[in-house]
């Protein structure tokens, strides 16, 4: 039987859920009796083929610390032209009215913002789910009650590695320490609490540690990011995993998650930015469950792949509007002009139109996959980037040509 709770934070949909995938059994047939956000349950909002999408809003540049792969490029400044209190609070009545379910607000570090709990405050009561990714660092005990109190339904904290990795990764030498404070200061009160670990080639031999580490700290969730080249990502390209090595890890993934929930830890466990992760777990599972892989199959089908422009969007801290938290070379806007939802809805603008016809406009190894419909031409940040078009090949799926079919 799946955990309700399961679907209930939305930006899964960028997410490859391991643990619920291989370990548990999701009926397909489920998913079909339902048809809009308010009927559907939880645990298959993923699936709903009329959802709104999930929003990051990026409440801040700001940021206590300075990681080498951040996205945003965030740093101590304060002068980012960053939206107030009452634009924040405009932009939360705009997206509940349209129907968003869940909106994360990330940064920079979110909980540098005076008027954070406020915010989160107000778009709880506005019956949005409230999510918030954080360095950790900032969580004391009086941070955490007030999480608590609000009914924030998830606080997801980067972890990427143990305590020499991380704090090399976030060039500071207490990052570490303070973030696992943070994290006992959440699960000391009930808050659900889950590590982002960053992917790269400097910290991926400590994978088994931090599954560990889950363990024993019985941390509910875990999410493993494939690296973006976005932002301070760009510089670390030099740092991304070879494709073998991105299935050594992947398969290492899948080992240690079905580990757990033999001895009965239930952790959520997740792959995100690389939907190469669904077709080869489903290819690892046809060779050890037919029945079970072809039920799998069908998720993934209905899941779409990659759903950046359709349904997830970003909104930045000066009230521009990306596709994703990652693509921030191209706004569609700016909601101090236009609403989100008017925004998001309008199909005349040109990338808006072709991200969401994209199969059309894919180039090389993509257009030819036959995992196409379970894809979706995964993440075309990475493909702009390493390749100067945003439609050529994801230089990071790792599936081999005989795999995707490609040149038969």
């Amino acid at each position: 039987m799946v955990d309700v709770k399961y679907y209930r934070n939305r930006k899964e949909l960028i997410m490859i859920g391991i643990s619920k995938l291989y370990c548990d059994q999701i009926e397909p047939s489920d998913v079909l009796r339902y048809h809009s956000n308010k009927s559907t349950p939880s645990k298959l909002l993923q699936f709903s083929k009329d959802k709104k999408p999930v929003v990051v809003w990026n409440v801040t540049k700001q940021c206590n610390l300075n990681c080498i792969h951040c996205y945003s490029e965030s740093n101590k400044k304060t002068d980012f032209n960053e939206l107030s209190t009452e634009e924040g609070k405009a932009l939360l009545e705009d997206l509940s009215t349209y129907g968003v379910p869940v909106v994360l607000f990330s940064g920079g570090e979110p909980l540098y913002r005076s008027d954070i709990f406020e915010l989160m405050e107000y778009a709880k009561k506005l019956n949005m789910r409230v999510v918030i990714s954080t360095n950790g660092t900032l969580i004391t005990k009086e941070v955490a009650e007030k999480i608590k109190n609000i009914g924030v339904s998830y606080v997801g904290i980067s972890m990427d590695g143990l305590r020499a990795t991380h704090n090399e990764f976030r060039n500071n030498e207490n990052a570490f320490d303070l973030a696992m404070q943070g994290v006992d200061n959440c699960l000391e009160l009930g808050i659900k609490v889950g590590f982002r670990f960053t992917i790269t080639n400097k910290n991926s031999k400590e994978i088994p540690e931090m599954f560990d580490l889950v363990a024993r700290k019985k941390i509910p969730r875990i999410c493993f990011y494939h690296l973006v080249y976005s932002g301070k990502g760009k510089d670390i390209i030099d740092e991304d995993l070879t494709h073998n090595e991105t299935r050594i890890v992947v398969d290492t993934i899948i080992n240690k998650t079905k580990e757990l929930h033999d001895n009965n830890l239930k952790t959520e466990v997740l792959t995100v930015d690389n939907h190469a992760d669904g077709v080869y777990l489903y290819l690892r599972m046809k060779e050890e469950n037919q029945a079970k892989a072809d039920k799998v199959f069908e998720l993934l089908k209905l899941n779409g792949g990659n759903n950046s422009g359709i349904k997830i969007g970003c909104v930045s801290w000066d009230g521009e509007v990306y596709a994703d938290q990652f693509w921030r070379d191209y706004s569609f806007g700016n909601i101090k002009k236009k609403s989100f939802s008017e925004i998001w809805k309008d199909e005349t603008e040109p990338r808006m139109k072709k991200l969401r016809n994209r199969k059309q406009y894919l180039k090389g190894r993509c257009s030819k996959c036959k995992w196409l419909n379970v894809c979706n031409g995964n993440f075309r940040v990475r493909a702009s980037v390493k390749n100067g078009d945003i439609w050529g090949e994801d230089p990071a799926c790792y599936l081999t040509d005989k795999e995707i079919a490609y040149g038969e």
